[in-house]
């Protein structure tokens, strides 16, 4: 039986479920952005209690190793960690824009090429492109959005713009092959990936595990 507790704090609306073979048991979200850090833990402990099972009945945990949230990441990475050390089972880490893109092939099975975006501010999105079958086409990088993006793929190619960061992008990516859609994205498809990479056995070593930021961190230093 492979157990998999999943924790998404990547993005605006955190996430966590409980999957057994891929299957999701339940699952719980929490909108407000600034509070995912102390509604984790306590979500957690209220999934297993209602599920019935215990922490030592995982076999694995999975979180959403970004790109999002510099902060969202860090608590999703540092409690996915820190149960892995003290239960002694594996970490499985999954790319945020895949499980979107995932979510979105779910959705819209007729979506064509897979654009998530996530939000990093004014006109710049995290983004990468994956065919259908999740194969990646265009790896994930931090992009500045203008009129000329994604058009050689678009000469070709239907594809799908979604997530936070596609709103600001629809006025400006004008060609006919450009589809703008909505998706629900939550954990539960992170506990799909996660068995797939479970049965592949496709850990990440604990020890050298961490947040995939995809740009550095800058902040403003007081005078």
């Amino acid at each position: 039986m492979a157990l998999i507790l999943n924790i998404d704090t990547a993005t605006e609306m955190a996430s966590i479920s409980l999957s057994k073979e891929g299957q999701s048991l339940a699952l719980s979200h929490n909108k407000e952005q600034k509070e995912h850090a102390s509604w984790l833990h306590p979500a957690i402990e209220k999934m297993m209690r209602e599920t019935g099972f215990g922490m030592r009945d995982l076999q694995a945990v999975a979180v959403t190793a970004g790109p999002g949230s510099y902060t969202g990441l860090r608590v999703g990475m540092a409690a996915a960690k820190g149960f892995c050390y003290a239960l002694a089972i594996p970490l499985i880490t999954e790319s945020t824009l895949k499980v979107m893109a995932f979510a979105a092939r779910e959705q819209h099975s007729a979506a064509g090429m897979l654009c998530p975006m996530i939000d990093a501010r004014r006109m710049e999105v995290f983004t990468a492109v994956y065919q259908n079958d999740l194969v990646e086409v265009m790896p994930t990088t931090a992009m500045i959005i203008d009129e000329n993006s994604f058009s050689t793929l678009l000469a070709d190619n239907k594809v799908s713009f979604f997530g936070s960061g596609s709103y600001k992008c629809k006025p400006i990516i004008a060609a006919p092959s450009a589809a703008f859609i909505e998706i629900n994205y939550h954990a539960g498809y992170l506990g799909i990936l996660s068995f797939l990479r479970y049965l592949q056995q496709e850990f990440t070593g604990l020890a050298y595990s961490e947040p995939a930021y995809t740009k550095e961190f800058h902040t403003h230093t007081r005078k």
